[in-house]
């Protein structure tokens, strides 16, 4: 509905309310419960049906609305025209997130191949040497998917299981490529020393947050997993991974670039002039 003003200063407004809070609150509580509590769900259950209908309430079938005063028009500002500079691309100092250059995706995508495949023989090797099986990590990752396999005994988790080993090749190819594309778009923002970056303080990082989720988010495996040699399985990873980036190449980001020209828009005047 259209803003009206009347001869007493006076306009008619959207009323304020605070459902459509409620509504994300519950909402997000709802999802909350799933690894907390059923009780966190229930909570979030009604207030998200409380905070909808009574959102609902507040637009239909008609918008509430409330008479708000205006204030009084404040005395006459005198505009003072002052010229701007623009920083250019490339100017000292303004380029501290966004760098010119980047690695390319594919550089990503070799990094986390190559380290996955390190960090798969450190832990194959980690099987042999404490459990005599070259099987038992790989079924102990495997079993973060299957069920079957979560209480199974020792001598289970060190027998070749088909199954479990094309899970266990398919979550950690998965994630390796994953943290691999992650390591080539960030290893780019920070120009001094990556290879600390990308070795130690990254999964450090990594590990430090699954330590602190695993219990809750797979107890079984957090039982069973030796965070020492996951450590150096981690440190291996981040420091292969980001010697593959590394040695990639740069291309130009177009980061810098107007947006039409970033989508290929015929934009006359923002890019390069081409002959017909």
């Amino acid at each position: 509905m259209a803003i009206q003003e009347n001869t007493e200063n006076v306009i008619e407004a959207p009323a304020p309310t605070a459902w459509p809070m409620i509504f994300a609150l519950g909402l997000t509580l709802a999802f909350a419960g799933l690894v907390t509590n059923v009780a966190v769900s229930m909570v979030g259950f009604v207030l998200f049906v409380a905070g909808a209908v009574g959102w609902f309430r507040d637009v239909l079938p008609y918008e509430h609305h409330v008479m708000v005063r205006l204030e009084p028009k404040p005395a006459a500002v005198i505009e003072e025209k002052i010229g701007v500079d623009y920083l250019q691309v490339g100017e000292l100092g303004n380029r501290a997130v966004l760098p010119l250059q980047i690695y390319p995706y594919s550089a990503g995508i070799k990094g986390g191949i190559a380290g996955g495949v390190v960090m798969g023989a450190l832990a194959a090797l980690q099987g042999i040497v404490y459990h005599g099986s070259i099987w038992y990590t790989i079924n102990i990752l495997a079993a973060t998917a299957m069920s079957n396999l979560a209480n199974a005994d020792t001598a289970t988790l060190s027998s070749f299981i088909p199954q479990a080993f094309l899970v266990a090749l398919v979550i950690h190819a998965s994630a390796s490529i994953l943290v691999g594309l992650l390591y080539g778009v960030m290893l780019p923002m920070f120009p001094r020393y990556p290879a600390l970056w990308a070795a130690i303080v990254a999964p450090l990082l990594w590990t430090g947050l699954l330590w602190s989720s695993l219990r809750v988010i797979n107890p079984v495996l957090d039982a069973r997993i030796e965070w020492r040699q996951f450590i150096v399985c981690q440190i291996a990873f981040g420091a292969v991974a980001g010697f593959v980036v590394n040695l990639t190449e740069q291309v130009h980001t177009m980061q810098h670039l107007p947006f039409a020209v970033r989508t290929g828009i015929e934009a006359p005047g923002l890019g390069e002039k081409r002959e017909d």
